[in-house]
């Protein structure tokens, strides 16, 4: 059998990728290759978090891919970074999961926030904060994660978070919890949003603060088990914070910059979805191969002169073609301030790649037949695991299958 590399997700030529963005997708795809790829069958089966794969990501120089090259990390923006999570969703959707929580922490404080016109005084104070969380993750390896949900709809963006941050004079104490709680237990520091209320005061949306929360800090604890469906590599446990306190040096980003920033920078939601983009390749790569008789581990055995199975291969690369360029139109199209209808096609690629995903895994196992659905192979774990991305907040497919028809229908301000 001859040896099987597997071809870029996006073309350079094709797709006109800078130079930057075609060297991290094969760094990423060359770690998938040789380290990833092995590894996942361990993470899914005993639902333990892939810290092998993040010694590799340190070492690769990929903790700090949004990190600015002044400050010692690749400096690749939005689409650059989006393009390399999906080589690494292809191998293991926990680990390119768990790496959007730990990025999204770098991005949101760094391209995100230069967006949003602080002024320079507070500007000044951010770049001096978001130095030393930068300074942690280049030099010290540490892990950020970034736990949205509570159980209610503060992670939707309806209501402000139930987990309180109550001022103190030199910061906050902080008190509440997150569930699905993504890296619990293995996260150096929680990227935790909450709200900042004050005796006496009605509290909304734009109390929201970023804050990061040491994981050893004293009355920080991890609680429950863990034994879901899919991503159970991502060890999403329960976090409890009770009288924690955190310094006014810890917060993220500025009082009210996250408000500003989902309000404004909206495709910021959308850096779920290349995990799940990486994972409808994988379920198509896997039946390429195994039509082919060229899958590891199991027999050269060609099933591909069947024409029912050549038809279904053909309408899985129709789906998984419709999913990347709608995608890839989206991550290269985002931006602050963008247009009702690029948020409109955000929210319609995130339906499609979610939805999407599921559905050519689905038709991988139903061409590949019965032995595809052996545990030992990687295509049981990409039909689960892309079972749930349909389900993660802040987009879930509901909620953008809301927003699509209502901004179609409703002009600002009009209702029935």
């Amino acid at each position: 059998m001859k040896n099987i590399t597997d071809e870029p997700m996006f073309e350079t030529k094709a797709f006109k990728l800078s130079k930057q963005e075609e060297s991290l997708c094969k760094k990423a795809r060359n770690l998938g290759i040789k380290k990833f790829a092995g590894r996942a069958y361990k993470y899914d089966d005993e639902a333990v978090f892939p810290s092998e794969n993040y010694q590799d990501l340190y070492r690769e120089g990929l903790l700090g891919i949004c990190i600015p090259k002044k400050n010692g990390g690749l400096g690749a923006n939005f689409r650059c970074y989006m393009l390399t999570a999906a080589e690494i969703g292809r191998y293991c959707g926990a680990t390119a999961l768990t790496w959007n929580m730990h990025v999204c922490s770098t991005l949101w404080t760094g391209i995100l926030a230069d967006d949003l016109n602080m002024s320079a005084r507070i500007n000044k104070e951010h770049n001096k904060k978001r130095a030393v969380h930068y300074k942690r993750i280049i030099k010290n390896g540490a892990i950020y994660s970034q736990p949205f949900s509570e159980g209610g709809s503060a992670a939707a963006g309806a209501t402000p978070f139930l987990t309180i941050a109550t001022p103190t004079k030199n910061g906050w104490i902080i008190n509440g919890k997150k569930i699905f709680a993504s890296l619990s237990g293995h996260a150096s520091y929680y990227g935790i949003l909450c709200t900042e209320k004050k005796p006496g005061e009605q509290s909304s949306q734009k109390d929201t603060l970023y804050l990061a929360i040491p994981s050893d800090a004293e009355g920080v604890s991890v609680i429950g088990d863990w034994n879901p469906l899919g991503m159970r590599g991502t060890v999403s446990r329960t976090l409890i914070f009770k009288d924690v306190f955190i310094p006014k040096e810890d917060a993220l980003m500025p009082k009210g910059k996250y408000y500003d920033a989902a309000k404004r920078w909206p495709h910021m939601f959308l850096t779920l979805s290349p995990t799940y983009v990486g994972l409808a390749q994988a379920a198509v790569d896997f039946t390429i191969k195994y039509l082919r008789g060229e899958l590891p581990n199991t027999p050269p055995v060609k099933r591909r002169m069947f024409a029912t199975k050549q038809i279904t291969v053909a309408e899985m690369e129709i789906q998984l073609e419709n999913i990347k360029t709608i995608w890839f139109q989206s991550i290269s199209e985002a931006c602050v301030n963008p247009s009702p209808q690029q948020i409109k096609r955000a929210y319609a690629t995130q339906f499609t790649v979610m939805e999407g995903a599921h559905k050519i895994a689905q038709l991988a196992i139903r061409t590949c037949g019965g032995q595809a659905m052996l545990k030992s192979l990687s295509l049981e774990r990409i039909f689960r695991d892309s079972r749930c991305g349909s389900l993660m907040l802040p987009w879930t497919a509901e909620i953008c299958l809301d927003r699509i028809g209502k901004s179609s229908l409703y002009n600002p301000g009009e209702k029935d």
